[in-house]
């Protein structure tokens, strides 16, 4: 018996803008800072392990701020918001800082390869 889809949330660019800034300033409360920077330090830079130790613990912490906008309080809500705001970006140059902001708080910085460091093709 298949149940009938959630509504997704619709959002204008300026209650977007809001909760994006809600979501990045939620990173920076003490108890959600240290446990991300726990979750860092477990993965030693890995990018696997920081797949399975970083990611959920941030989208933990941006299911908190996203529900109240109703969102779903699963992995789908903050995929669902990250859609919305990747829409957004496009038009409004504050949503797109914000974004750029908020991957900053999610993924190391990454290193770029030596010049001539291609991966040869298989």
């Amino acid at each position: 018996m298949a149940s009938a889809p959630a509504q997704q949330p619709t959002l204008t660019v300026e209650q977007t803008r809001v909760v994006l800034s809600e979501v990045i300033q939620a990173f920076s409360v003490p108890e959600n800072a240290a446990r991300m920077e726990e979750a860092r330090e477990s993965s030693c830079n890995d990018m696997g392990k920081m797949l399975q130790l970083v990611l959920p613990v941030a989208t933990q912490i941006q299911q908190e701020v996203i529900k109240a906008y109703g969102f779903n309080n699963e992995g789908e809500g903050v995929l669902k918001f990250a859609r919305l705001v990747k829409m957004y970006e496009t038009q409004d140059p504050e949503i797109a800082a914000m974004s750029v902001k908020l991957k900053s708080l999610l993924l190391p910085p990454l290193s770029t390869p030596p010049i001539g460091g291609a991966i040869p093709a298989s």
